[in-house]
């Protein structure tokens, strides 16, 4: 069992034009390599980083689609999406996530120790 407590990393910005979803991923495949309990929540612009079509973003970052299929590798099998930033974007979940309500992220946020926002 992991010492380390359950952590939540939130994931609000697109892919392109920052380094946030890198960093979040970074920072979820860390606590996952040491045994944390680790999974990812995307609302917001956050949810267009599991979109299949990504390109290479202003800062000539690659896409992210390929660590966030990776991260089942590290153990990292719960991801979740926002009904509601999806559907004012017009995308479809994708097959990877679970779905939340905004009814249910308070009792999503309970279940975690911590939670990080990107």
């Amino acid at each position: 069992m992991s010492s380390l407590p359950s952590l939540l990393i939130i994931v609000r910005h697109a892919p392109q034009g920052t380094h946030w979803v890198a960093e979040a991923l970074d920072v979820a495949l860390l606590n996952a390599s040491f045994g944390g309990d680790t999974a990812l929540y995307f609302c917001d612009d956050g949810v267009t980083a599991l979109l299949d079509s990504q390109t290479r973003g202003a800062l000539d970052q690659k896409g992210t689609l390929n660590t966030i299929k990776a991260l089942e590798m590290y153990d990292i099998d719960t991801l979740y999406v926002d009904a509601a930033s999806l559907s004012e974007r017009g995308l479809e979940p994708q097959h990877l996530v679970q779905q939340v309500t905004p009814a249910l992220l308070p009792a999503l946020l309970k279940r975690y120790q911590r939670s990080l926002v990107f």
